[in-house]
């Protein structure tokens, strides 16, 4: 049984959509202006640091070439490496753990109206909960450490997976149920052929929403007694008074969220030009 999720696209919307991801000038065209308004930025900045701060003065320290300075000392003697890695590895966890527990919860609430109503006015009051205000709760009740990280992360993560999920269950076209229906696929091919496909791009378009969620949180979330870690380094650096630094682990953190969020595009616009392959 072939995958009956995604309605079938007509002869205009397929001219419409592109093969690939653009032409090679196109994309160099777009990654130049991308590059100019980044540098434009850091010009920005380093221009009012050198205007508003004297040399000697604390403001000094945040400058984009203080900054670039202290890079490699970051990277030789405060292992910037370990702490990158032991970031990513708690935002992989806590989003597996959002996943495991947002896409079946979004799928049953998209499948059953009634448990859609009666969950609906719970799930908004805790969703508008910023995860933050459960710290002291995941602290007392977790413990200082991983744990309470975790949680905290997870719950972040949760609310744009299960949304996400029960969106796309609840607009799958009826009628392909209704073939796979009347062609007697058992639950896992309805499952398998049908739900998966159906749903895979709001998932992914949940993931991208909970990865710049997660990487938001990530940081306070940090600071919660562990060893390691970005948010760990923010408050090394600033009880060091290192503010170039700082301001260095700032940079880094921004980068790094840029490039997951680039990777979560790249997925989910791959797996949209599969979908439109498929379809043809």
């Amino acid at each position: 049984m072939s995958s009956l999720a995604t309605r079938p696209v007509d002869a205009h919307t397929a001219r419409s959509v592109p093969r690939t991801g653009g032409t090679a000038s196109g994309w160099l065209g777009r990654a130049a202006l991308g590059l100019g308004g980044l540098v434009a930025i850091v010009a920005i900045w380093w221009l009012a640091t050198a205007l508003f701060a004297g040399p000697g003065t604390l403001a000094a320290q945040f400058s984009p070439a203080r900054a670039a300075a202290a890079l490699p000392s970051l990277i030789t003697e405060d292992r910037l490496a370990v702490h990158i890695v032991t970031s990513l590895r708690r935002i992989a966890i806590g989003l597996l753990w959002a996943l495991l527990t947002g896409v079946p919860l979004g799928f049953l609430i998209g499948r059953m109206k009634a448990l859609d109503t009666a969950l609906s006015p719970t799930l908004q009051f805790l969703r508008m909960i910023s995860p933050l205000s459960w710290m002291p709760i995941a602290v007392m009740s977790l413990g200082i450490g991983d744990r309470a990280v975790y949680f905290l992360l997870a719950f972040a993560a949760v609310w744009p997976l299960m949304m996400s999920t029960a969106a796309g269950v609840a607009q799958i076209d009826r009628r392909w149920l209704q073939l796979g229906e009347s062609l007697a696929a058992t639950r896992a091919e309805m499952l398998w052929h049908i739900y998966v496909p159906g749903i895979a791009a709001h998932v992914l378009t949940g993931v991208r929403l909970a990865i710049g969620i997660l990487w938001i949180v990530l940081v306070p979330a940090e600071m919660l007694g562990v060893s390691s870690g970005l948010g760990y380094l923010i408050l090394d650096t600033r009880d060091r008074l290192a503010y170039s630094e700082l301001t260095a682990v700032v940079l880094v953190i921004g980068a790094l969220g840029f490039l997951l969020d680039f990777a979560a595009r790249l997925a989910y616009r791959r797996f949209g030009l599969n979908q439109v392959e498929q379809e043809r």
